[in-house]
């Protein structure tokens, strides 16, 4: 039997020596969102150092490893409440009243396989409550969050006005 995507990977917090690797990390993220049509999502320099050394810092920063210790993807993991969520459009959360944590700032490296599903699985070990929100031309991510188990709840808005499509996980 093979390998399931937890097993392949492991998970880890990213510590400050681990910035460039997130940097880079990014970028990649970036230009996968940019092959597939993804033009409006991580735009002006998103995520910055300074957000991910935020990330760092709070201890939210994770790290995907491949079994040769390779990174293959990062991501944040920050228990709520996220303010972005207080209020939900044209929708409403599955469920609203305990507490849970959101999944921001994923990304992986070009043929990296089954990570989202490593990161879940692993966030899912830790609370059972999840949020996350994507842009509506992330057509990837808008493809494989129902797959892993995830609802489509309604539209949030960011601190900058734009929107996102919003999905949680019970």
């Amino acid at each position: 039997m093979g390998k399931t995507s937890e097993q392949r990977y492991s998970i880890r917090c990213a510590t400050p020596n681990d910035m460039e690797t997130l940097l880079r990390l990014c970028e990649m993220a970036r230009r996968i969102m940019r092959s597939t049509g993804n033009l409006g999502q991580w735009v002006n320099g998103y995520p910055s150092r300074e957000v991910l050394r935020a990330d760092v810092e709070r201890g939210v920063s994770h790290l995907v490893e491949d079994s040769a210790g390779e990174p293959v993807g990062a991501f944040a993991f920050i228990a709520g409440p996220e303010p972005t969520y207080a209020r939900i459009y044209q929708g409403s959360w599955l469920d609203d009243s305990l507490p849970y944590h959101v999944l921001h700032r994923i990304a992986s490296t070009p043929g990296s396989r089954c990570v989202l599903a490593a990161i879940i699985a692993w966030c899912a070990l830790r609370e059972s409550n999840l949020r996350i929100d994507t842009h509506r031309d992330n057509v990837v991510m808008r493809h494989l969050l129902p797959r892993l188990g995830f609802t489509y709840c309604g539209i949030i808005y960011l601190t900058d006005g734009t929107e996102r499509l919003a999905y949680q996980r019970l």
